[in-house]
């Protein structure tokens, strides 16, 4: 969904480059009246388009989808409901690029001015949003800030629009309209391959510096915001100096240079740096602490910057030359270029990453962009561009990716994630995109024993949310219930016989069944019921996206496909208190009845919820309504011999919650309000003056 809801974006953005450069030659006089109309539908696009999610999400979870109808249909819905005001996005550039043209001045190129602008925008919009706005406003406060700013654009546009003479509006937007153009079509193939190949590389380096800087929102906005403040100086420097530049457009060692740069982030993730090496003692302080570490911070600035800064800086030079100054063409430019950024990240995520890995993916891009040079290659540069090659294959091959930490690394990738597996026995360990997500313990047999044991009735469907090493599922199956698991990345129970030697007889039973899909999006489309319902999000609380398996809006999912009486467990690894309360209270505004028990390592919370009272049980009393196979699973791994001590252990420790004092300390948490994932402002508030 990620990708379709940013190519439908770029596709947007591309269309309204393309139709807003031919409007600028037929309605001169209405140049300024139209950009404010294009701003206005984008203010107007932070209301319609979450009614018209809200709306297409109703319509498809009431139908029978498998899963490849489900995503064409939401990508149809989205496509619906976003494409409109992303025409309206695009079509702002080649209006606003007919009407400042004329007042940049002689000699000076009004593609560098925008293009710097609006990179400029877009730098701050990402930082601020991220890192202050979402937190302080929620999602939807968020976007309606943003669509005030939007509105105030089309108001000054209009007013401009009434203070300025027809005549001069005529002349601004025919003046770069009468040149010819006489251009090579090799400009528009540096133009998309330098979309393509810098959209490309984002989701590459998403995935290649998770180990560096977390799973948290935080690193996505730091590698970003890299991005575009590189490109922001490069497209500063075209500016300042796209008087001078030759007319023939970048040269072939241009391409050589960024085809070598692009290789600089397979250096920097490289595990021997020592730059990924990160153990911090408290879960508290794990996506808080990765995020902000200077090193990891410099790495990757490092790393992108440079071709970043080339690219900012080339593009509009592309643009200028294709375009000669007029507003029509530079629109289609643009749009050729915003084409090879729709392609992008489709080809990055779903082919290159999968096929050959981060590496490789970096390997392929940074010949496409040698392959530019090729095209302006005349004598030995042709033989320069060739030994760029040969040192760009050398460079991948000499480098090592985050496999290399582990001797016995066994590794799979899909478009979503890299997974690793390594050690033995209960040494297992299993890495997604290089961060740690779960080991063989004691406590994920208990997420699904325990609220199977306190059930009130015999159990016959359970569903676990989050495979993981199929722990919890193995665990649940043992019960001789039918059993299904749910995970979001393909490759993650693949490595289930890894962890557990009867993995092939327990997914032979017709009655286990494993599920890959996002979580809630699964329960959403089911019309299945479920007895008892295990929820084991990924670590840490910060993770980007896991606000999704804590929210209110996510308990009312399971709500609705749970069985009368049944049991949600839900596993709390360790939070701050403001993340813990706001966890808790959206858990019991759905659920009335909640029993909070600590787990048997003494770390982390099992709460079990119910829409019916639970009734307390002892450990005997539980471990008598087990059956054999159950009990047998449950100590297997100890620390207590028998089921009785087992559960003992747990229950007594059972913890009351006081619900009226976190509800004068906390708000639930809700989609639109994140808590655990967006918290930077909140923890710099509580550290010490002083302190890094």
């Amino acid at each position: 969904m990620v990708a379709i809801v940013l190519s439908v974006f770029m596709a947007g953005l591309a269309l309204g480059n393309v139709l807003g450069g031919r409007v600028v030659g037929r309605s001169a006089r209405s140049l300024l009246l139209l950009y404010g109309g294009c701003e206005l539908a984008v203010a107007l696009s932070a209301l319609v388009v979450p009614a018209a999610f809200d709306a297409g999400r109703a319509v498809i979870v009431g139908a029978a989808w498998g899963s490849a109808g489900y995503h064409l249909a939401a990508g149809l819905a989205v496509t619906i409901a976003l494409l409109p005001f992303c025409v309206a996005m695009g079509a702002t550039m080649p209006l606003a690029l007919a009407a400042i043209g004329p007042r940049v001045g002689a000699g000076r190129s009004a593609v560098g001015h925008l293009y710097a602008a609006n990179v400029l925008g877009a730098a701050a919009g990402t930082l601020v949003s991220a890192f202050v706005l979402i937190e302080r406003l929620g999602f939807t406060g968020t976007l309606r800030l943003g669509a005030a700013f939007n509105a105030v654009l089309a108001l000054a546009a209009l007013a401009l629009r009434v203070r300025t003479p027809p005549t001069e509006i005529a002349g601004l937007s025919e003046a770069g309209e009468a040149r010819p153009l006489l251009v090579e079509p090799a400009t528009l193939v540096a133009l998309f391959a330098t979309g393509f190949a810098s959209m490309a590389m984002e989701v590459v380096w998403v995935r290649q510096f998770a180990p560096l800087l977390g799973n948290v929102v935080y690193a996505f906005a730091l590698i970003l915001a890299s991005y575009l403040l590189a490109t922001l100086a490069g497209s500063l420097a075209y500016r300042a100096r796209s008087a001078g530049l030759p007319a023939a457009g970048p040269a072939a060692a241009v391409w050589i240079a960024a085809g070598l740069l692009a290789l600089l982030p397979a250096i920097a993730a490289d595990p021997r740096l020592g730059v990924t090496r990160f153990r911090p003692a408290d879960l508290e302080g794990v996506a808080w602490l990765r995020v902000t570490r200077p090193e990891a911070m410099a790495a990757v600035f490092l790393a992108v910057a440079p071709l970043s800064a080339l690219l900012g800086f080339v593009t509009p030079w592309l643009v200028d030359r294709w375009s000669r100054g007029a507003a029509r063409d530079a629109g289609a430019a643009w749009a050729v270029n915003g084409i090879g950024c729709i392609l992008g990240p489709l080809a990055g995520g779903f082919l290159l990453l999968p096929a050959v890995g981060e590496r490789g993916a970096l390997l392929v891009l940074s010949l496409a962009l040698l392959g530019l040079g090729l095209l302006r290659a005349a004598g030995s540069a042709g033989k320069a561009v060739a030994a760029a090659a040969v040192v760009a294959a050398a460079l991948i091959a000499a480098t090592r990716d985050e496999a290399a930490r582990f001797p016995d690394a066994r590794v799979k990738r899909d478009a979503t994630a890299t997974v690793i597996v390594s050690g033995e026995g209960m040494n297992h360990r299993l890495l997604v995109n290089g961060l740690g997500m779960t080991h063989l313990t004691p406590i994920t047999k208990f997420m699904s024993h325990l609220p199977l044991a306190f059930l009130g009735r015999p159990p016959a469907r359970g569903l676990v949310i989050c495979f993981g090493m199929g722990t919890s599922f193995r665990s649940m199956h043992s019960w001789g219930i039918d059993t299904t698991g749910v995970e979001l990345v393909p490759s993650v129970p693949a490595f289930f016989a890894d962890f557990h030697p009867d993995a092939a007889g327990v997914l032979s039973a017709p009655d286990a069944h494993i599920v890959t899909d996002d979580g809630r999006r699964f329960l959403d489309r089911t019309v299945a019921t479920w007895d008892v319902v295990v929820i084991d999000p990924p670590p840490p609380v910060e993770a980007a996206g896991s606000s999704l398996l804590y929210s209110r809006e996510f308990y009312r999912s399971i709500r609705s496909r749970l069985a009368s009486n049944g049991i949600v467990q839900a596993w709390i690894p360790g939070a701050e208190p403001a993340v813990q309360d706001a966890m808790l209270l959206a858990l019991h505004d759905v659920f009335p009845y909640v029993r909070a028990m600590p787990s048997v390592e003494g770390w982390g919370v099992h709460l079990l919820a119910s829409g019916q009272p639970i009734e307390p049980r002892t450990g005997p009393e539980l471990a008598a309504r087990m059956p054999d196979s159950a009990r047998a699973d449950l100590v297997a791994w100890g620390p207590y011999r028998t089921a009785e001590e087992q559960l003992e252990a747990v229950v007594r420790g059972e913890q009351r919650i006081d619900w009226a004092a976190l509800a004068r300390r906390a708000a639930p948490l809700v989609d639109d309000r994140p808590v655990n994932e967006y918290f930077l402002l909140r923890r710099m508030a509580r550290r010490p003056r002083g302190a890094m």
